[in-house]
């Protein structure tokens, strides 16, 4: 069992109350909140016992997955080692959680936007009704946090999260998308420590932090978001959630083995698959920032964390309905 299952829930719970309740209630002035979070672990406020058992949630607490699931995974592979490693183990789990997977590598800018715009004309035009949908882009990144094709062009990651939301099949369903890509080029060294390099030798030093763990921000609006451009009182941003590999501005960290986000990413929800989205996450994001990573042409030690943006208005589980 995951140390901080349970109190988590009193965190993401309440969020997701709030966020449903607006969604419904726009009157045309108000948006559906957005909530951004770099947390590594369990945030109780109030009065709260954690060690005390919750009940179990309502089925309306949690989104319906009794229907069909589709993931498109779309990963530049050439000129990035350790890429095939993230395609193949991401593939697995989404076969593993029954989605039906369309895979394409190393496509160009134009390529990314016709994937995009194929994969959803075939939810619209899908037989049976969807539960949810998961698009996962591997690539390098731009200085400004764009991605970059396997023909070096740019595209802006931004849009498939806006017109994906847009889907009529996916109204009112989870759309989860993972963005394993630099999204700047700074290194962040952490903070934390305080002994002296050559001292760490003999005095125990506590682990580096990232500079931008530990922060939960809910905006009221799309400002800070990735929803950008809707008219006021829109409820199309809802039901989203947006995983970055760093944060803004800096380096996401990839070897031959693969990706830190991605192989976390794996094997925390191989580990628990029954387990509320929301949590895996933050446990992954936990793990990732434990790591003391060597970036290219750096001799020195850096750190990472990742960025989780959602406005999820349920409980989302990713295990089979029968399982679940």
């Amino acid at each position: 069992m995951l140390p901080w299952d349970g109190p988590m829930r009193v965190l993401w719970l309440r969020p997701r109350q709030v966020f449903s309740r607006t969604a419904e209630e726009s009157s045309g002035v108000v948006y559906c909140p957005v909530l951004r979070s770099s947390l590594r672990g369990t945030l109780c406020l109030g009065n709260v016992e954690p060690w005390r058992p919750e009940p179990e949630p309502s089925p309306s607490a949690q989104y319906d997955m009794s229907g069909d699931r589709a993931a498109l995974l779309l990963a530049v592979i050439r000129d990035r080692p350790g890429a095939q490693h993230d395609v193949d183990a991401l593939g697995g789990l989404c076969q593993a959680l029954g989605f039906e997977t369309t895979l394409r590598t190393d496509p160009t800018a134009q390529a990314f936007q016709e994937e995009l715009v194929q994969f959803q004309e075939r939810l619209d035009t899908h037989r049976s009704p969807v539960s949810c949908a998961l698009v996962a882009l591997m690539a390098h990144g731009g200085p400004q946090g764009q991605l970059l094709g396997a023909d070096g062009q740019e595209v802006q990651p931004e849009v498939f999260v806006r017109e994906l939301s847009r889907c009529r099949a996916l109204r009112g369903c989870p759309k989860i998308f993972l963005l394993q890509a630099c999204r700047g080029r700074h290194r962040d060294a952490g903070m934390g420590r305080t002994a002296l390099p050559w001292f760490r030798r003999w005095l125990w030093a506590a682990p580096a932090t990232p500079s931008h763990a530990d922060v939960l921000q809910v905006y009221a609006d799309v400002r800070g978001s990735s929803f950008r451009g809707r008219a006021p009182g829109s409820r199309d941003q809802a039901d989203a959630l947006v995983v970055y590999a760093a944060a803004e501005g800096y380096v996401a960290y990839r070897d031959e083995k693969g990706s830190d986000f991605i192989q976390m990413l794996v094997e925390v929800l191989r580990a628990a698959p029954g387990g509320d989205l929301l949590e895996l996450l933050t446990e992954v994001n936990r793990q990732v920032c434990e790591l003391d990573v060597l970036g290219p042409n750096c001799d020195e030690h850096r750190k990472a964390c990742l960025e989780i943006r959602s406005s999820l208005r349920h409980r989302l589980c990713l295990q089979l309905p029968s399982r679940c």
